[in-house]
């Protein structure tokens, strides 16, 4: 199995508790392996996943449902 990754760039400014809660939903969706919130870039999240098990725009929009807005970088 192999994995990739997606920089997913969130426009509204996070405190820590709303970063870590938004790491943990991400973190426990199926295919995922890891979601992180850099300190000094706190308008970014990578999110490791198994491509074969969720599509980067689930992703996208998991982090969406949360009322955020956000979108991929790059591609």
């Amino acid at each position: 199995m192999g994995y990739g990754d997606i920089l997913i760039h969130i426009d509204e400014d996070l405190e820590d508790e709303r970063i870590h809660d938004l790491q943990r939903v991400l973190g426990n969706i199926r295919g995922v392996l890891s979601a992180c919130v850099p300190d000094r870039r706190r308008h970014l999240m990578m999110v490791d996943f198994d491509p074969e098990g969720v599509r980067p725009s689930q992703l996208v929009q998991a982090v969406r449902s949360h009322g955020l807005r956000a979108e991929m970088v790059g591609l």
